[in-house]
């Protein structure tokens, strides 16, 4: 099955399909189940997917020199090109692969940006020795990436798809374009949407929270789709991330839909660190990452 290409340099790679998956891989069990997850979303979807893997020329400089760094190069085209025949033909979807070299973590958002990609699914906690410990970057992938950015864990290889959708609400614009991902998502994979917000004791603050859940009520309504909405206690904002991951865990949920950057709770205080927070918490439910548009929502996932 010929569906195999690799490329050796950012440049060289001029699709712009917008209909592609990059993954991040290093080889480690955790990247092969991130490879997994894509595999799901690809077939569902139609997608294509890239298999990345970056040379990080520190460690390559540091390590060898000459001859030993072509080999070290070569071998790893091998390798990442046998993987991507192999999973073209078992799953009967289209692989690219790409070896890069650079800092890992812009490396992968460069890519995804620049080539139109629309959405990285990576793992977090990655591998030791000489691999690239694609998990460590995860977390810094999220902060430049322009498109969404699936983190999958040592235990989320979710390969049903997504059946239920935790996703947690506030006041702000941006969080209401989750609410186009969940559709987007939930009528792919026939899921049930679990939607979280926090309540407050302020009475002014109250009314628009019940504004804002009752317009997100009517759009799941309007979809479709099966959702439940949980009201969590003022009380609770400093735990937000905790609550979330125990409801979360307590439905079974498959997917965390978060925003990131303008997360904010329900007081409107900025809590920046909820989407880090959702990423190293969850160990078994993978998080989507959303950078937020302010000008319109568009998706090609």
């Amino acid at each position: 099955m010929d569906s195999v290409v690799i490329l050796y340099k950012i440049t060289a790679m001029n699709r712009k399909t917008n209909n592609n998956i990059l993954v991040p891989t290093d080889f480690s069990d955790v990247a092969d189940n991130a490879l997994t997850h894509a595999i799901t979303v690809a077939k569902a979807y139609g997608n294509e997917i890239t298999l990345l893997y970056i040379l990080e020329e520190g460690i390559l400089g540091g390590l060898f020199s000459g001859s030993q760094s072509d080999v070290m190069r070569d071998a790893i085209q091998t390798k990442l090109e046998t993987k991507a025949k192999e999973i073209a033909a078992t799953n009967n979807i289209k692989v690219h692969a790409l070896v890069d070299k650079g800092k890992v973590y812009k490396t992968i958002a460069s890519i995804a940006n620049g080539d139109n990609f629309d959405s990285i699914i990576m793992g977090s906690n990655g591998a030791s020795g000489l691999e690239q410990i694609v998990g460590s970057n995860a977390s810094r992938t999220i902060q430049y990436a322009q498109v969404p950015v699936v983190v999958v864990k040592q235990n989320t290889a979710t390969a049903h798809g997504y059946k239920k959708i935790a996703m947690p609400i506030d006041l702000t614009i941006e969080s209401r374009q989750k609410v186009e991902w969940a559709i987007h998502l939930g009528q792919k994979f026939n899921s049930e949407v679990h939607v979280v917000y926090t309540k407050s004791s302020d009475e002014y603050l109250q009314r628009k929270i019940a504004l804002n859940i009752n317009l997100v009520n009517h759009q799941l309504k309007d979809s479709g789709l099966k959702h439940e909405v949980f009201a969590m206690e003022d009380g609770l904002l400093d735990n937000f991330a905790n609550e979330i991951m125990n409801y979360s865990n307590s439905v079974k949920a498959d997917l965390i839909l978060v925003m990131t950057h303008t997360e904010k709770g329900i007081s409107e205080m900025i809590i920046g660190t909820l989407t880090q927070q959702l990423v190293n918490r969850s160990e078994n439910i993978p998080v989507m990452c959303i950078h937020p548009h302010e000008t319109g929502f568009t998706y090609d996932y």
